[in-house]
């Protein structure tokens, strides 16, 4: 049978483009995001095969409604192959900011728990099954800290940590995680920065060599590859000179802001 992958935030940016690259290659595509109505607008644009995908509608921050979203997958199209946690936000906070403490909390609940919710579902069978490959989407910003941004570099330092633990608990079963780190991807997450953004990199370009790095099962992903030597230059840098490089750099705009 035709593989499948199950893909959150699937209804823009980075998760719509896995999923046209991913249909491109004869997958089979089970697609969740809270705008069940904007995926199926695209597929219908996309000309999708309709035998070939289904969507489902869940929040990742809502336990209960994503883990019920991949039991109905594995009743309804069988277990998938590829499992990707994409779903994701980007605000930035003031932790001065009362109100941005919610903001925070909505970060990591969705970042970080509906990662972990999105995999749960499926790890039971597919350590039965001895295969199966979880996808983890990090990010370069989870490498060090950018003011203005730390709810979200946080969120995704964690999703390095996290992906990486579970790599070697799953690593026995034939189950495999891959971590892939986007560095700046045109996406609708990328266009409202107000800060200068090197080797911004097209949504179906990424979706192209993440494609590449999942089915190659490789354990950590930069993309594209000059974020990644950014990131171990500025993680090597000690911190009195990085905090001088930062000086002054724009901050990621808090809920609300233009």
């Amino acid at each position: 049978m035709t593989r499948l992958v199950f893909i959150t935030g699937a209804s823009s940016g980075i998760g719509q483009a896995l999923a046209a690259r991913f249909h491109r290659a004869g997958h089979r595509l089970a697609l969740v995001a809270r705008r069940v109505d904007e995926v199926e607008r695209w597929a219908a644009e996309q000309r999708l095969d309709a035998g070939r995908w289904k969507a489902y509608r869940a929040d990742v921050r809502d336990v209960e409604a994503i883990t019920a979203a991949g039991r109905e997958c594995i009743a309804t199209q069988g277990l998938p192959d590829v499992v990707v946690a994409n779903a994701g936000i980007s605000v930035g906070v003031d932790t001065a900011e009362l109100a941005d403490l919610e903001v925070i909390r909505a970060t990591y609940e969705t970042n970080n728990l509906g990662l972990a919710a999105t995999f749960q579902p499926f790890i039971a069978a597919m350590r039965e099954r001895r295969s199966g490959t979880l996808v983890g989407m990090a990010s370069v910003a989870g490498i060090r800290g950018l003011p203005g941004h730390g709810a979200y570099c946080a969120s995704k330092a964690a999703v390095i940590s996290y992906c990486e633990s579970l790599r070697g608990e799953l690593r026995p079963s034939g189950v495999r995680v891959v971590t892939i780190l986007p560095g700046y991807i045109d996406t609708p997450l990328t266009r409202g920065n107000r800060y200068s953004m090197p080797f911004l990199m097209p949504a179906d370009a990424f979706a192209d060599r993440a494609y590449a790095a999942i089915a190659a099962q490789a354990s950590y992903r930069v993309i594209p590859w000059q974020m990644g030597v950014v990131a171990k230059l500025m993680r090597a840098l000690p911190n009195p000179l990085f905090d001088r490089l930062l000086a002054g750099r724009p901050r990621k705009q808090r809920r609300g802001q233009a």
